[in-house]
């Protein structure tokens, strides 16, 4: 092959439009309005071309063009604007600095498979990327200093097209990583910065690519480079492709390679989180890099990482987790073995439940919880859930007691609301909701804007989606090969005023895109009514390997040919987050019809909000705690079902009822001035209710002040005078480790009746035996609750015992009291835990001793 010499092809820009490059380089003109129309201005057809991608576009734009714009006062002033503005959000005083400025040296490094910024930015699947974007944008708007680390896809997710016959098919093409909103990170030498990860028998290297988000900064790696055989170099080729070997691959490279390029930057980080598992290796390099530069033992090492790691896992189903046999950790990570100073069995048990079962596989959420003292779900719900999926871990605690906390997701608003509804916004709420999206005072003003402004803003966001969607598929239709006829009825399809169900997201099985099609002959009055009807616009990519998805999005397939539905039913194919853009913008319903409790959180149904659509919704994920009765609708009161088949039958029912009785006769309903204003009450009550409170501004505080903040402290804490605390814990855990099988409760006793009186007290005595341990190092506490059918205590509570007396042999007597405020049925127990003013996990597994 011949030897081939690289250049690169800039784009020519007037020095009077230079800010121009600027601005299309820092991905803050994502949520800024006036800077996506700023690029509109230069060439609206080309910008939509250029799939809204402004580095490609501007390397695309005629000259005759840009020479236009910088003679032209207007532009010019709209360009000045537009830099102001992001050089003012690059400066201003944030939210943090104002409250936490303080607290110099913070870092944090938050670690994602997936960021879906934009779709400029090919590096997304679904849900989880977009949150993880959201989270980078909040970050940016509060002012935390916080840097992004991923993988730089070659081929990003794939592209989804359906054949003739409606079966989904799945397309790869390639980025061009020097026309999209990213640049090479420079080592001191002025080259590319490339950092390598060992593999078995060899390095691989990858290169690392910067983004501008704002004032947050996200580091990619690639892998893609001249160094790394062909093997390697498709490790970042496909996010999520590839086999179980693949995945390993990749998180080996995202988790220690990620660290190890801040740490080639120089970068200060004190706080990592890890934004679902496949990060977790880093957990792994971190205690290797702390045993190594300080000294520690492995114990006290990792002891010291999970002080300052954080996890958030947004799987409620086991099969979502990713798990690697023992022989293929064995491949890859047997060299930690011996630089941790630990056993094969030791290094197994980080990633296993049961520590103790040889057949179980290596589970990245497991070892991510294990090496975390900061781990949390992503609703109140799922919290919930995650602690009763690992409960293992703890094997003897409660399960309402595992320590799995909740923060739940939200969206960052600015990049979700359309233009028009951001004008609103603006004129009756005041620019402050911009930059205080959490102040719910300020969103009671919703109220304020007129019912007649606010419907023509819905009518023209819904004729806008239904002139996108007749575009899209006319698009699907002409590259599918249909004849001509059928292209040209695709200029006919839905009607923009008629009421127009969204439903877009994963198609997979439970997600249950196809329950609202269970009962044809119900959901085909509502469908063809001739005064009243409604029509529905599905999306969404089924995975490449889920048969029973697939054959969901051809069920639909046929429903859109059937030429009674035809224009009342649509599905836009390759779904992404221009696609989302459209929808949640456009739709009167969003509809989510999840297996309860199997969707973690749930963000398309936030984004509909700010644009005034409205949640019909099982109570899953995020809408138990949004809905209000009066801000949307809910399928069912929260029922959770073993026979699916049945659960499908009531809940599909349910929602034929809610459309009949409720949905459709609201938005029809309509005054002497034409407006709907039962529906339009309900648009403000959800906009009131739901947008300070679910938006990522208010995630990302939550996060700060719950995680980031206390792990910082602790990681400083902690590294204090060579890492004293850090080793006298581990060396007191170790004594903990070496007694516990001494300790137990002896005696359980009550001098009060069985039965007494609300308002009493219940005294209780216990008789403990410590072994070895002094009191000082335990904690006895008496557990008490609500008795079940079955006799057990249903969510207890816990109260200190005080040490009453101690007696030869190491027995203790501690005492306790209960008050009874309330009658019924009740029980306790006494249980013994290790107690240490270092602690930062109040339960340490397997070491808890109960009566």
């Amino acid at each position: 092959m011949p030897r081939i010499q690289r250049f690169r092809v800039l784009p020519s820009i007037p020095v009077e439009l230079s800010p121009l490059m600027k601005i299309a380089k820092n991905m803050w003109w994502v949520w800024n309005f006036e800077a996506i129309e700023l690029f509109r201005r230069l060439d609206l057809d080309l910008w939509r071309e250029m799939d809204h991608n402004p580095v490609a576009f501007l390397g695309a734009v005629s000259q005759a063009k840009l020479k236009e714009a910088a003679e032209s006062e207007s532009f010019i002033a709209h360009m000045k604007k537009v830099e102001d503005e992001l050089d003012w959000h690059l400066s201003k005083k944030s939210w943090f600095d104002e409250n936490h400025g303080l607290k110099m040296g913070v870092g944090i490094a938050y670690f994602s498979a997936e960021f879906g910024i934009h779709e400029s930015l090919p590096i997304y699947s679904g849900g989880l990327g977009v949150l993880a974007g959201d989270h980078l944008k909040s970050a940016s708007e509060l002012g935390i200093p916080l840097y992004g680390v991923g993988l730089l896809y070659r081929l990003g997710y794939f592209h989804q097209y359906l054949n003739i016959d409606g079966w989904q098919q799945e397309a790869l093409p390639e980025t061009d990583f020097y026309n999209i909103p990213i640049s090479p990170v420079k080592n001191e030498k002025g080259e590319n910065l490339k950092i390598h990860v060992e593999f078995p028998g060899h390095k691989v290297y990858a290169q690392v690519w910067e983004c501008l988000v704002g004032r947050v900064t996200l580091y990619l790696l690639d892998t893609n480079i001249d160094e790394n055989s062909m093997e390697d170099k498709s490790i970042t080729d496909q996010l999520y492709g590839g086999d179980t070997e693949m995945r390993i691959r990749q998180e080996i490279v995202l988790g220690i390679g990620g660290l190890r390029a801040l740490h080639a930057m120089g970068k200060t980080i004190t706080v990592y989180h890890m934004n679902e598992g496949h990060s977790a290796f880093l957990a792994i390099e971190r205690i290797a890099a702390a045993m190594k530069d300080h000294k520690l033992s492995f114990k006290e090492a990792l002891e010291y990482v999970a002080v300052s790691n954080v996890f958030t896992t947004h799987t409620p189903v086991p099969a979502g987790n990713d798990r690697f046999t023992p022989e293929l950790v064995d491949t890859y990570l047997s060299h930690y073995y011996e630089k941790l100073g630990i056993t094969r069995g030791e290094f197994l048990a980080l990633g296993r439940e049961n520590p103790e079962d040889k057949n179980e596989t290596f589970c990245m959420t497991v070892l991510a919880i294990k090496t975390s003292t900061g781990c949390n779900g992503v609703s109140e719900l799922h919290g919930k859930v995650s602690r009763g999926m690992w409960k293992n871990i703890w094997p003897s605690l409660p399960v309402h007691e595992v320590p799995v906390d909740h923060i739940t997701n939200g969206i960052q608003i600015l990049s979700w609301t359309s233009d028009e509804m951001m004008r609103l916004f603006n004129r009756y709420l005041g620019p402050r909701w911009i930059d205080s999206p959490v102040d719910k005072e300020l969103w009671k003003n919703i109220d304020s804007i007129p019912d007649s402004e606010l419907w023509k803003c819905r009518e023209r966001l819904r004729e806008r989606l239904v002139s996108f969607a007749r575009r899209k598929l006319r698009e699907q239709l002409i590259f599918r090969g249909a004849p001509q006829t059928e292209i040209d009825r695709a200029d006919s399809v839905l009607d923009p005023e008629a009421l127009t169900i969204g439903f877009a997201r994963r198609f997979a099985t439970y997600k249950r895109a196809n329950l609202i099609l269970r009962h044809m002959e119900r959901l085909e009055k509502l469908l063809l009514d001739k005064d009243k009807h409604i029509q529905i616009i599905f999306a969404g990519k089924a995975h490449p390997h889920d048969t029973m998805g697939k054959e969901i999005i051809k069920q639909i397939i046929n429903l859109v040919r059937d030429e009674r539905f035809r224009g009342r039913i649509v599905f836009i194919e390759d779904y992404e987050i221009n696609v989302a853009r459209y929808l949640i913008q456009g739709v009167d319903v969003w509809l989510n019809t999840p297996i309860r409790p199997k969707e973690a959180s749930g963000t398309s149904g936030m984004k509909v909000v700010p644009n005034g659509g409205l949640n019909v919704s099982v109570l899953d994920g995020w809408w138990p705690e949004a809905y209000n009765g009066k801000n949307g609708w809910a399928i069912g009161k929260g029922e959770e079902y073993e026979d699916l088949n049945y659960q499908d039958e009531v809940e599909s029912q349910s929602l034929y009822n809610i459309l009949e009785k409720e949905i459709i006769p609201m938005f029809y309903e309509r005054g002497a001035d034409w407006l709907p204003r039962a529906w339009i009450s309900r648009i403000k009550e959800s906009m009131k209710t739901i947008l300070p409170q679910f938006n990522t501004n208010r995630m990302v505080r939550d996060y700060t002040e719950k995680f980031y903040l206390e792990g910082h402290r602790r990681h400083v804490k902690f590294g204090e005078q060579d890492f004293r605390e850090i080793r006298n814990l581990s060396r007191w855990k170790e004594t903990i480790g070496k007694q516990w099988k001494n300790v137990r409760v002896t005696g359980l006793f009550s001098e009060d009746a069985k039965e007494v009186t609300v308002g009493s007290q219940l005294r209780v005595r216990a008789a403990v035996d410590l072994g070895d341990l002094a009191p000082e190092s335990v904690k006895v506490e008496l557990y008490f609750g609500n008795l079940n059918p079955a006799g057990e205590i249903v969510e207890g509570a816990a109260l200190p015992m005080f040490l009453s007396e101690r007696r030869d042999g190491g027995e203790c007597i501690y005492e306790g009291k209960v008050l009874c405020l309330r009658s019924g049925q009740f029980g306790y127990t006494v249980r013994v835990i290790p107690s240490n003013p270092s602690m930062v996990r109040k339960f340490e597994p397997n070491y808890i001793a109960w009566a």
